[in-house]
């Protein structure tokens, strides 16, 4: 803090001042945040691109309301992990102050539209879960793909338009009002705003999926009795039972994996953060990556329709290996019969 103290009779607003905010100190703790980001970035994007290639790769599955939602938020982390990585290492680590506050606040908002659409799409996943398991006689009809397209269409400008509320004005800059701890630029009554929404959605999520295990536990109970009664309903019901549990999974990871960092934030409202605290922040931040990468492995061990369609990806793919790896000793066969052709016409002639 004492880089802080410096500043403190400076503008808050100037861009030395995003230098209190570079809290890694040692060679050692930035070489920590960049193998992280590193790691769980790259994991991140190509799993989560996997998962896109194998929903909209299947007819079968790219129809489905609930994986559409699925891809938004495999879409929503792969932006995350992207934009995320890239503002971070390049602030933490390089420690690269030739941007303005505009172009700051612009990589701030890309982060939070990306981690706040990868929310709501799960709050959205956890909508269609709830009514495919409270009134299934009427999904089909409720939960439609021209539904689920406008949801999607109103998550997205929703997040974006929150995230870019500081750039538009609401900073403390703008205002000349308390600033954050955490974040640059950023104005605390805006923080507190953002992490309502969060928690909001998070209310939302754990309600919904609270109602989904009570009907789970209920079908379960009924094929329980009725073991003997075999057809479409019962094979609907374990679908629905495997892909709440995969989903609750999924909110039980994300959860463990944002709440050191929300925690941080609500008391960064109320009281001044020592270093170490931030230092702390700065590592806990990477766990949000650490859950866009896990959500993907999820699907691919719980859902049965995306993981047939892995292994016939690696199938065609071991079936295109064996096949170049045979056409050269085929082709050096063919090559080989017609020398020995030719050489058997010169000795004719």
């Amino acid at each position: 803090m004492d880089i802080c103290q410096i500043h403190e009779n400076a503008s808050k607003c100037s861009v030395n001042t995003m230098e209190c905010f570079m809290v890694l100190s040692t060679q050692a703790q930035k070489i920590s945040i960049a193998t992280l980001c590193g790691l769980f970035g790259t994991l991140c994007v190509f799993e989560n691109s996997l998962v896109l290639y194998l929903i909209f790769s299947s007819p079968g599955t790219r129809r489905k309301p609930s994986y559409l939602f699925i891809s938004s938020l495999a879409l929503a982390d792969i932006l995350a992990s992207i934009i995320f990585v890239c503002s971070f290492v390049n602030f933490h680590v390089f420690n690269e102050t030739n941007f303005s506050k505009e172009m700051f606040l612009l990589q701030l908002g890309g982060v939070n539209t990306s981690f706040s659409a990868s929310l709501s799409s799960l709050l959205l996943t956890a909508l269609d879960r709830y009514i495919s398991i409270s009134r299934p006689s009427e999904y089909k009809l409720l939960m439609t793909r021209k539904r689920a397209w406008i949801a999607l269409g109103l998550l997205w400008v929703t997040c974006a338009t929150i995230a870019s509320l500081p750039l538009v004005g609401w900073n403390c800059c703008a205002l000349n009002s308390t600033c954050s701890e955490l974040f640059p630029f950023v104005d605390d009554n805006y923080l507190s705003s953002w992490i309502c929404f969060i928690i909001v959605l998070l209310g939302c999520i754990i309600y919904a999926y609270a109602h989904v295990l009570w009907r789970a536990h209920q079908h379960v109970a009924y094929m329980e009795k009725h073991q003997a009664q075999a057809g479409k309903q019962n094979t609907r019901m374990r679908m629905d039972v495997m892909l709440a549990k995969t989903l609750v999974m999924v909110l039980t990871v994300l959860v463990l994996c944002w709440s050191p960092v929300l925690v941080l934030m609500i008391y960064s409202i109320f009281a001044r953060l020592s270093n170490h605290l931030r230092k702390v922040f700065a590592f806990c931040s990477t766990l949000c990556l650490l859950n866009s990468m896990v959500n993907p492995i999820i699907y691919a061990l719980r859902s049965k329709e995306l993981y047939s369609s892995l292994r016939m990806v690696f199938s065609r793919f071991r079936r295109q290996q064996k096949a170049s790896e045979e056409s050269p000793e085929a082709e050096s066969t063919h090559k080989s019969s017609i020398i020995e052709t030719v050489c058997e016409d010169m000795r004719i002639t």
